[in-house]
């Protein structure tokens, strides 16, 4: 009786093929799914002695066929949103194209165990937000620090890891926060970059700093040798006769702040500048379209 209950059992597929016993079959376990990873890209970690922090580089090779050849670099700040948008867009308008050329793309990602807002507050603001209506956390206000990590530490990295590197022709780009770096940078550290692309600089930023430091340089008449191209979307402005709100700056007139800093770097021997405001673009919307004219200013297909 027993047998004839197991062939039962095993005609009805609720016992696999076999001895009388043998265990229900389970099914096959599904492959975990790979990670995707964008092509001929990688990401280095680099102790920052300086600052007692790990950062992580991501770095976007050109192709293979430019193998030998020393190409400039182009520094992005915001790396986990910049630097995909940027590598994709970049391989599209240099090798599809071609409408730009080729470079090494460096992407500055935030410090290993912060937020991207902790992190980005920190080691891309100049100074403390001083308005009394404004935060004035100790995260704030770090960017000489990471400056010099950049100077003294991620330039000799690259220099000794990425042969295609052309140490001599390096470019930065940013947006917002990491704009406003750049404009630091523009402004106190003369000869770390050549180029800027900077898009919606928060030039807000305690009670307009950069902007108050551009004046006076201006009317000294200081010598900058760069080339600067300031973006912004049209929608970034203040309504005529209208102000923002206390602590609510980075909603306030960004293109017409871009216009002024644009007639004060015109006012400093040696810079090279042009601004340009984007139609139908906001704060969020327009760092690609921002991007895309980037590339085709800072590195032009001769």
């Amino acid at each position: 009786m027993s047998r004839l209950i197991h062939l039962l059992f095993v005609l009805g597929g609720l016992l696999p093929w076999g001895a009388p016993g043998a265990a229900l079959a389970q099914p096959a376990a599904q492959p975990v799914p790979a990670p995707y990873a964008l092509d001929r890209t990688e990401v280095h970690r680099l102790h920052s002695r300086l600052l007692q922090r790990d950062y992580e580089l991501y770095i976007g090779l050109p192709p293979e066929s430019e193998a030998g050849a020393r190409l400039p670099l182009l520094f992005v700040t915001d790396a986990p949103v910049a630097f995909p948008l940027i590598h994709a867009m970049s391989r599209r308008l240099s090798h599809e194209g071609p409408q730009s050329r080729q470079m090494v793309l460096v992407g500055l990602s935030y410090a290993l165990g912060d937020s991207p807002t902790v992190s980005r507050n920190r080691d891309y603001t100049p100074s403390q937000r001083a308005s009394s209506a404004e935060d004035s956390s100790p995260r704030y206000g770090q960017a000489e620090a990471y400056v010099r990590f950049i100077r003294e530490e991620v330039l000799p990295y690259l220099a000794a890891h990425v042969p295609q590197a052309d140490m001599s022709r390096r470019y930065f780009a940013g947006h917002s926060y990491g704009s406003l770096l750049g404009a630091h940078v523009l402004l106190h550290h003369p000869g770390l970059f050549q180029r800027y692309i900077l898009s919606s600089p928060s030039l807000w930023y305690d009670q307009e700093r950069v902007l108050r430091e551009a004046e006076q340089l201006a009317a000294k008449r200081q010598p900058l040798h760069a080339q600067v191209l300031l973006l912004a979307g049209a929608k970034e402005q203040t309504a005529p006769g209208r102000r923002p709100r206390p602590g609510q700056e980075a909603d306030g007139d960004i293109v017409g702040n871009v216009r002024r800093f644009e007639r004060l770097l015109r006012q400093m021997p040696g810079v090279q500048v042009q601004a340009r405001i984007i139609p139908d673009e906001d704060h969020l919307s327009v760092f690609p379209s921002a991007m895309v004219r980037g590339l085709r200013w800072a590195l032009p297909q001769r």
